[in-house]
């Protein structure tokens, strides 16, 4: 485990708000085989037998969603056996913007949100990224005590979240190791289908691009070569997937909300969404997935309220 933790060489970030950047890098920095990762980490407990990976929304600003994951652990108890890990997806405006070493991983504008190639230094996947986090957690040499994974994501985090465990690629050493995985989706604008019928009518003539990739599996990223859509599917269904949804965010007009007809085809507002997206997979497989709906009384689009929920802690702790 310290040997793991060496490896995040911790720098002084700029945190001066620029108006195109992000407001601030985070200080850490994990070696990948492409390049740094940029990344925030919480305070190792002496025993880790839970890593709670939280991603970022379109703001990358990964601080503010640490922050708020180690607070959600601390309310719920988990304090003693849980690390928190936040990785950043810079992009270029924020190396232009702040002082970021040649090696920092960096991507263009939010290609990284759809599993896109990284500009430099080498290019490599924001999904094979996260693989590679992953699964050093199965380094049993390392973390010995690992029993969870769990990955989350809030709003635009909850769009990666809900793409990579689409196309995530199997994680053997963490198999091997016995070593769990959760995904934990909370409050999405969009998810990604696996045919073209959707809830909501519209026309297919003016909105041509309703099935491609980040809403369908036409056009797949280079990551996904190889598998089949018929795979795609039969490994999503199987994942330990948790949607949580705020039972207020409801409001078709958000400033933060898809509005492109992609997404107005699979409903009017998150929660509506959600809950179309459910159905459609409980309809794709009546025999039963390995997946649940909770919903949260009273919150809408905030990401501290809905991980700090009963709902939050139930879908992150299993309490």
């Amino acid at each position: 485990m310290k040997n793991w933790l060496l490896m995040l060489l911790l720098t002084s970030a700029s945190t001066q708000a620029v108006e195109q950047g992000v407001k601030a890098i985070s200080p850490g920095r994990l070696l990948l085989k492409e390049g740094e990762m940029a990344v925030g980490i919480g305070p190792a407990p002496t025993k880790i037998e839970r890593v709670l990976i939280v991603i970022h929304g379109r703001l990358r600003n990964a601080e503010t969603y640490r922050q708020n994951a180690e607070r959600t652990v601390e309310q719920a108890g988990q304090s003693a056996n849980t690390l928190v890990i936040a990785p950043q997806f810079l992009n270029d405006t924020d190396a232009a913007s702040h002082p970021v070493a040649d090696s920092v991983l960096r991507w263009q504008g939010n290609d990284w949100m759809a599993g896109g190639l990284s500009t430099a230094p080498f290019a490599v996947s924001s999904f094979a990224a996260l693989d590679q986090i992953i699964a050093r957690l199965g380094d049993r040499r390392q973390f010995p005590d690992v029993k969870d994974v769990v990955i989350v994501g809030h709003s635009g985090g909850a769009q990666v979240v809900q793409r990579y465990a689409m196309l995530g690629h199997k994680q053997p050493e963490l198999e091997a190791a016995g070593v769990h995985v959760r995904y934990v989706v909370a409050n999405p604008s969009s998810y990604a289908y696996f045919d073209e019928r959707r809830p909501v009518a519209f026309s297919h003539a003016r909105c041509a691009d309703y099935n491609r990739w980040k809403y369908g599996l036409a056009d797949l990223p280079a990551y996904a070569e190889g598998q089949t859509p018929r795979q795609l599917e039969d490994n999503y269904v199987q994942r330990d997937i948790v949607y949580l949804l705020g039972q207020q965010d409801i409001d078709p007009n958000h400033p933060a909300l898809d509005k492109s007809c992609e997404a107005k085809a699979q409903g009017p507002n998150r929660l509506a969404r959600g809950r179309n997206y459910f159905e459609y997979l409980k309809r794709r497989h009546p025999q039963g997935l390995n997946q649940q709906l909770l919903e949260v009384p009273g919150v809408g689009h905030n990401g501290g309220e809905m991980l700090m929920s009963v709902e939050g802690q139930k879908a992150l702790f299993n309490q």
